[in-house]
């Protein structure tokens, strides 16, 4: 019984002792579950041993057999024949022996196949069910693995929804904010366009009352009054015709306001400045929405006022005792000083009209760009909402899908842990009756032979006897690496029998390598990289995969789940990178005071908030003075003179601002600067464009208005083109001593784009030059600037502005960079008619004069 003991039930990964009523896990070895089921032979004599030990008797191994019911018919005649009290021993007795013996050997050998096929049906059924054990134990750690990758997915998902949940309601909110202060800041500049709309009805109706050639206001009766109280000492300007007067009235923007002080202040020579004199006509308080006074952000405190009774005045302090004062009789003196020509006067209103006209397209195309880029912003942010409301929506599937995963991977490993657990019962069950199987088959083994022992005792034999002994199994190779093969089995006869039983079969077949084949992990492609988490100075994008089959059964593991990578790895506030100063240029003119310059370049650019410097700061471009000599001019020859190949295009003031004094010095300053570029070894050839404008502003709606009717350029517009380029300078000045001063407005910006059309007539080797001469702001302030930016595209602009009158800031903008060298500025038009101003502005566009 002592086998019983020894015995113990053991898987891969997993042992089996089987007790009475108790069942004990353990692991162990291969090895050690081969020497319990492969039956070494030490450990099976060491059994049969202490089973015949406890065996005194044949009557004991009788009782023995009977009691696990191995008893015959057949063995219990022998065993009658045993105790046979009286007995012969006579050769038929012998012969009854032998034929005894042959029969206990017979059941020997039947007794020991069939323990020997017990223990192959138990080993195979052991082998099959801890495969099936392993392979279950395999998918419940495959489960769980795969429940561990959806809660990762779950948890990533889930913060994706959190960010959401807190982006997608400051975005809504800063969108609500953007269309309102959007709103507010639109309305605000229709009202005001509304206000320049009707100050430019105001304007019209003025400019039909002041045509001259019309009887509504009288040209002998209209004139500027200049007016002084002599009490308050302050000068103003009003209109001596009432319906005129009530007119100017009703303009209601600054910028009208402004555009008349401008306009009409170089009309008195007696006044130092009407910059500080008012027109009586225009109202204190503007309705212009544009003068909008800045909010003090300060608390204001409404305390009530400090108890203060006033001392009454005395009423009796008049020195003029009641009587008119001299106040009250010098305040209604006004004097007309030097009253305009009518002509000068309309022009001034076409000024004013002109100005209005650009402060109402400049502002409709402020509003066209604030609502383009207010739509454009709000399109950018719903767009982000939309995109994070995707995202938000995406989560929620991935959480939805990881949730299900999770769920049936958890099911999953629930019904294979209860397979499991019913596999481990059949197992300790089955082991249990093999147990008690091998228990049986040894003492049927053992009480057998007791009895042929003593079968040959009573014979009157010795009782020795050699049963067939056989070596342990030799496995073959297995047909098959893993999920169950075949192998065969083969034995060989270690000791023959002599008396004894015969030998077992010395070959069989059995299933082996019966555990699962590894199953490498698989993923699903890898999904797209997130957003990254921070717009500059170092964030991080990531992208994820799932789990498509765990690993099982020592399989290859699942490589990462998810991948980082660094994004917007550069600083949030890093300014642009300039390379070192280039060398100094050549100087840029020969005399006459020019430049060098040098210049850095960007290297690399400025990114976040960071700072770079405009290409024209002096931080990164720079001149300094060279060639500070003065210009050498020939005895012959007034003027500096020019031998470079040039086309230059010679734009003419004629507009009636000038006077006659204005229009004579600047044909004069024409005609020297055509002698700068005659004689021998000139390259230059030229052309001459006067330009000036209608009087009346039907006429300049004609022009430039919005007018899709073809117009006469030269009677309309009064945009004449003298010569077209040539190199006969001396007919150039014939045409330029003929000229009749037009005596108009002055569409300058015409001009310009007539220029640009005349260059298409010159030479693809030649340096273009445009030269414009004017003693006045142009008409319009806004096509003049976008006809200047369209020229210096094609050539070089030089400006020569005359008088104080001149827009000289603008100018500055208007001519081509450097200004300084392409800007000559004319105090007034005695200077205008001195060769030094013409020899200055050839020494600026031709470098080589000297």
């Amino acid at each position: 019984m002592s086998f019983v003991l020894v015995l113990s039930l053991m898987c891969v990964g997993q042992a089996v002792q089987v007790t009475q009523g108790t069942t004990l896990m353990s692991h162990t070895t291969l090895k050690a579950m081969k020497q319990a089921f492969f039956r070494a032979e030490d450990v099976h004599q060491s059994s049969m041993v202490a089973i015949a030990n406890g065996l005194s008797s044949s009557e004991s191994a009788v009782q023995l057999l009977h009691r696990h019911n191995l008893t015959t018919p057949s063995l219990l005649e022998i065993t009658s024949s045993l105790h046979t009290k009286s007995h012969l021993r006579t050769k038929r007795a012998a012969n009854q022996n032998d034929g005894a013996k042959k029969l206990l050997n017979e059941m020997i050998y039947e007794s020991m196949s069939k323990y020997d096929s017990e223990i192959a049906k138990c080993t195979d059924y052991y082998t099959a069910q801890c495969a099936a054990m392993n392979s279950a134990r395999g998918d419940i750690s495959a489960a769980n693995y795969m429940a561990a990758n959806s809660r990762a997915l779950i948890l990533d998902a889930q913060a994706e929804m959190g960010k959401c949940e807190v982006d997608i309601p400051n975005k809504e909110f800063a969108l609500k904010n953007h269309k309102s202060k959007c709103s507010r800041e639109l309305h605000s500049m229709r009202e005001r366009a509304k206000i320049v709309e009707e100050d430019i009805k105001v304007i019209t109706t003025i400019l039909t009352m002041t045509e001259c050639k019309k009887t509504f206001v009288q040209k002998e009766k209209l004139a500027l009054l200049q007016c002084k109280d002599p009490c308050t000492q302050k000068t103003f300007v009003t209109f001596n015709e009432s319906a005129l007067q009530d007119k100017v009235s009703q303009l209601q923007s600054s910028s009208s306001h402004g555009l008349i002080q401008d306009s009409f202040k170089d009309l008195f020579q007696g006044i130092e400045s009407l910059q500080n004199v008012n027109f009586l006509q225009l109202s204190k308080n503007s309705n212009d929405a544009e003068d909008d006074s800045e909010q003090d952000p300060k608390t204001k405190f409404n305390n009530p006022p400090v108890p203060r009774t006033a001392v009454p005045r005395n009423p009796c302090s008049d020195p003029d005792g009641g009587a008119p004062n001299a106040g009250h009789k010098g305040a209604a003196k006004c004097t007309i000083s030097k009253s305009p020509e009518c002509y000068k006067l309309q022009e001034r209103f076409l000024l004013i009209q002109s100005g209005i006209q650009d402060e109402r397209d400049d502002l409709l195309q402020d509003i066209a760009n604030m609502d383009s880029h207010c739509k454009e912003t709000a399109k950018t942010m719903d767009s982000q909402i939309q995109h994070d409301k995707a995202i938000q929506m995406e989560a929620q599937t991935k959480l939805a899908a990881a949730t299900e995963k999770e769920a049936n991977a958890g099911e999953s490993a629930r019904q294979t842990a209860r397979e499991n657990e019913q596999l481990n019962a059949d197992l300790v069950s089955t082991m249990k009756s093999c147990s008690t199987n091998y228990i049986k088959h040894e003492t049927e083994l053992c009480g057998l032979k007791k009895i042929r022992g003593e079968l040959y005792k009573m014979g009157g034999k010795e009782a020795f006897f050699t049963d067939c002994q056989v070596s342990e199994w030799d496995p073959s190779e297995c047909s098959k690496k893993c999920d169950g093969g075949d192998q065969q089995l083969s034995r060989s006869v270690m000791v023959h029998p002599s008396g004894g039983a015969k030998c077992l079969p010395l070959s069989a077949e059995k299933k082996c390598n019966t555990a699962p084949c590894p199953t490498d992990c698989k993923m699903e492609i890898w999904g797209g990289w997130s957003k990254c988490s921070a717009e500059c100075g170092g964030g991080v994008m990531q992208r994820v995969r799932e789990v498509k089959m765990a690993m099982k059964h020592n399989g290859d593991p699942c490589p990462a789940s998810s991948e980082t990578k660094p994004c917007n790895i550069q600083s949030c506030e890093q300014d642009c990178e300039l390379s070192r100063w280039t060398q100094w240029s050549h100087c840029s003119k020969k005399c006459d005071g020019g430049t060098n310059k040098r210049q850095k370049y960007v290297m690399t650019a400025a990114t976040g908030q960071g700072k770079c410097a405009d290409k024209w700061s002096k931080t990164r471009l720079q001149y300094r003075k060279c060639n500070m000599n003065r210009c050498m001019v020939s005895a012959k020859k007034k003027t500096l003179s020019c031998d470079e190949k040039l086309d230059i295009v010679f734009l003419l003031d004629g507009s009636g601002s000038l006077g006659q004094t204005g229009w004579d010095a600047e044909i004069k300053a024409a005609q020297l600067f055509v002698d700068a570029f005659s004689g021998t070894g000139a390259q230059a050839q030229m052309s001459v464009i006067l330009y000036s404008g209608p009087r009346t502003w039907g006429g300049v709606y004609k022009c430039f208005g919005r007018n899709s009717k073809n117009v006469d350029m030269e009677n309309v517009c009064k945009i004449q083109t003298i010569t077209h380029f040539t190199k006969d300078m001396k007919d150039v000045k014939t045409k330029i001593a003929g000229l009749k001063w037009p005596k108009g407005s002055t569409l300058t910006s015409l001009a310009l784009m007539s220029a640009a059309s005349e260059l298409s007539l010159g030479r693809k080797d030649a340096n273009s030059v445009v030269v414009v001469i004017t003693d006045g702001r142009p008409l319009s302030y806004r096509n003049t600037g976008r006809a200047s930016r369209f020229l210096r595209k094609k050539a070089r602009v030089l400006w020569v502005p005359v008088t104080r009158n001149a827009p000289l800031r603008y100018i500055k903008s208007w001519a081509t960079r450097r200004w300084q060298e392409n800007v000559v500025s004319v105090k007034s038009f005695a200077d205008l008619e001195k060769p030094e101003l013409v020899t200055h502005a050839v020494a600026n566009i031709c470098p080589t004069a000297n």
